[in-house]
């Protein structure tokens, strides 16, 4: 018969080399870790809980007298937070990870994959569609500041090849990012949703021929330069009082050259 295994024994006595003192007299910015895969869970608009993974960034500042900080902590307020780490929760993880890394200064990157069911225009075949998601905070001992940006893809129409061309046009599919900041919640889906009408034509997963056809005459007749997206876009987050500041990037692969087409906006409002 097999005797148990004994339990194991904490040695109280190892060295705490991270928390010993350091005379460099320099703090250090950022200290943490990166690139970690956690499942979280993201509710969206609809009521509906979307189970994903995201990757995390985790970084507090350490102060000059301390020679490392416990990486270990980063690891455990994740799997405290296994299988409810949400977008509401976004701010209560940062409060809770300088406290427990006895920090002043802490911030955190989550980005995962977002998914919308999307209707084909025409036929209403019905398929996913994916936007990058990365959800920003920062905090300072009480105040916390924090940003969403979201990439999504749309069909840009060239006014120019439109307008000089006897017949056709070139498109291409562009990535619009825009990072927002709020005082007040905003739905990831309205941020897309803003975008999306102000493109030449949004994109879908799934497109029948009817469907195929009509996106393709609607981009026809709705041509942007890569200016015109973020100054459209720009326009529309101008009307919306909940944001306080944003960012509008638009990069249009060309079609018809071997380089992308850029334009920016970036608004911090004024109290």
């Amino acid at each position: 018969m097999n005797k148990p295994l004994p339990e194991p024994v904490v040695d109280s006595t190892i060295a705490d080399v991270q928390g010993s003192p350091d005379n460099r007299n320099l703090t250090i910015d950022k200290v943490g870790v990166k690139d970690v895969r956690h499942p979280v869970i993201v509710k969206d608009r609809s009521g509906w809980e979307q189970h994903t993974v995201a990757n995390f960034n985790m970084f507090v500042e350490l102060p000059h007298n301390f020679k490392g900080t416990h990486m270990s902590r980063f690891i455990e307020i994740l799997n405290q937070h296994e299988r409810e780490t949400t977008v509401q929760s976004f701010r209560a993880m940062l409060h809770e990870m300088i406290e427990h890394l006895d920090a002043h200064k802490g911030h955190i990157e989550m980005s995962f994959p977002f998914f919308l069911q999307k209707k084909a225009p025409v036929t209403g075949v019905e398929s996913l569609l994916d936007y990058q998601v990365t959800l920003t905070g920062q905090v300072s001992q009480s105040t916390v500041i924090t940003e969403i940006r979201i990439v999504v893809p749309v069909t840009s129409l060239c006014p120019c090849s439109k307008e000089i061309s006897n017949y056709g046009a070139h498109n291409q599919r562009s990535h619009v990012t825009v990072s927002v900041r709020s005082s007040a919640f905003i739905w990831i889906e309205e941020l897309i949703e803003t975008v999306e009408a102000q493109a030449s034509c949004e994109l879908y997963g799934l497109l029948k021929r009817p469907d195929e056809k009509y996106v393709t005459e609607k981009a026809y007749d709705n041509p942007k330069f890569v200016e015109d997206l973020v100054r459209d876009i720009a326009g529309q987050l101008n009307q919306d009082q909940r944001i306080n500041g944003y960012t509008v990037e638009a990069e249009n692969f060309e079609s018809i050259h071997n380089h992308s087409a850029y334009a920016q906006i970036h608004c911090e409002r004024q109290d």
